[in-house]
């Protein structure tokens, strides 16, 4: 176990980076197993994956809870939507080759940078709360005493926590890199909100996911290198939601689109 030990602060660093910017740390984990372990499957890469997401994702959601960012009534919503999807992704997985699997992972997370870097503008912003029956029209007052007010299609969130369950899942990259740009910029949730329930969200998925691969007897080759880097998350996770006070939802949507962007090319390299 002590050859493991070196996984706590990767960890710890992956934890911070993941809760400050919501997406849990899976899509930069992910290319980093894929590099230093370029003889596993990609279905144990994703089982080790999201068992470390989801200690992120409870570690963040449950700092974010004390600051009342997380919006529960929505997550619950949407948590459940990500159910059947996870379970689909994490029986899917085994049936991708290898050099598949990390071309896929790098053109993904290229796309979602350049979305990101595209339309930087409303990346901060939340959507005017527009009164409708087809909308639900939510207000949260952080522990700052901050009011944040906003209104959404919840058909529509489904719908994209549905796809994001199944693509995260599939990957082990936690999705919330697909699922805090959707909430801000088709939802209308504000950033920091956006980012913690986001968290919330991941919680049950990634523990959706993983149960399956538990099932399956994926998940026992890949334990002990989850455990050391599940310790360091936890404490990681709560240095990130910290972090997330200081600084401009601009920047935090911004330093994911930077970071996808060299990972994915950094993948596609060592694919090719």
């Amino acid at each position: 176990m002590t050859r493991y030990l070196w996984l706590i602060p990767l960890g710890f660093v992956v934890g911070a980076y993941g809760t400050l910017i919501g997406a849990g740390g899976g899509f930069v984990l992910v290319p980093l197993l894929l590099i230093i372990s370029p003889k596993d499957s990609p279905d144990l890469i994703t089982s080790i994956s999201l068992a470390v997401v989801f200690f992120n994702a409870l570690s963040g959601s449950i700092a974010y809870a004390r600051m009342k960012r997380v919006d529960f009534k929505s997550g619950k919503i949407f948590s459940i939507a990500t159910i059947p999807g996870a379970i689909l992704g994490a029986l899917t997985t085994s049936y991708i080759p290898r050099k598949l699997f990390d071309i896929v992972f790098g053109v993904l997370m290229i796309v979602a940078s350049a979305y990101l870097l595209w339309q930087p503008g409303r990346a901060g912003e939340a959507g005017p709360a527009v009164p409708s029956k087809n909308h639900l029209t939510r207000s949260l007052i952080d522990a700052e005493g901050m009011r944040h007010t906003f209104s959404y299609n919840p058909a529509l969130g489904i719908g994209l926590s549905l796809f994001v369950g199944f693509i995260s899942s599939l990957l082990g990259v936690g999705g919330g890199f697909i699922h805090v740009p959707a909430l801000v910029h088709l939802l209308n949730f504000p950033v920091h909100v956006a980012t913690a329930t986001s968290h919330f969200i991941l919680a049950i998925m990634a523990l959706t996911g993983t149960l399956v691969h538990i099932a399956s007897g994926t998940f026992a080759h890949g334990a002990r290198r989850t455990v050391g880097l599940a310790v360091g998350v936890v404490f990681g996770a709560q240095m990130g939601a910290r972090l997330s006070t200081r600084l401009h939802g601009d920047w935090i949507v911004r330093g994911l689109a930077v970071a996808l962007g060299l990972a994915g090319i950094r993948l596609l390299i060592a694919a090719f």
